[in-house]
């Protein structure tokens, strides 16, 4: 076993292979639509068109997935992107700047294979990527809170950095949170 690559159960989480990218574009695109219900939008999702180019190929960016059999049940992404301003605040920008930030991206886990423990192992093992990649100084992740289940869970393994939700239960309810990198 290597560092991205363990057990949990009857799935096996570890870091993605060029036969997985089909079966994570499936996780990633239902949940834009069945979960999210906008679908794929191009302006936010175009690293799912090119997953090989977005994640495997670049150095420093990674995606991890969780497979039970032939199947991809979970995913979990890395980049060094800093968070864009618009739409976020310029001094969340300015926190968290290009090249020295790593951001989770596409933590998603299929319905069926929720509570599983395949979120917390792959975003621990994401983490751990990030902590051993050289250049790498923070974690940045933001998360629409009225997925189920996504603010309990965040908080339970990073801190809050940003609540900038508006009240307003038609628009994005976003939280953006930092997750302490193991030295």
């Amino acid at each position: 076993m290597t560092p991205y690559h363990r057990e949990v159960g009857p799935y096996e989480v570890r870091r993605a292979r060029e036969s997985d990218l089909d079966g994570a574009r499936s996780v990633m695109l239902d949940t834009f639509y069945q979960e999210f219900g906008y679908g794929y939008r191009p302006e936010w999702h175009r690293d799912v068109v090119d997953l090989e180019g977005a994640y495997l190929r670049p150095e420093r960016h990674a995606l991890f997935v969780a497979v039970k059999g032939d199947e991809v049940v979970a995913t979990t992404g890395v980049r060094a992107t800093a968070p864009a301003s618009p739409p976020h605040p310029a001094w969340l920008a300015a926190r968290y700047p290009d090249g020295v930030t790593a951001q989770l991206f596409r933590v998603y886990v299929r319905p069926d294979h929720r509570r599983a423990g395949l979120a917390r192992a792959l975003v621990g093992m994401a983490t751990g990527f990030v902590a051993a990649t050289p250049g790498y100084e923070r974690l940045y992740l933001h998360t629409d809170t009225r997925i189920a289940g996504a603010e309990p869970f965040w908080r339970s393994v990073a801190e809050e950095v940003h609540d900038a939700r508006d009240g307003d239960p038609i628009t994005f309810q976003t939280v953006h949170f930092e997750i302490p990198l193991p030295r």
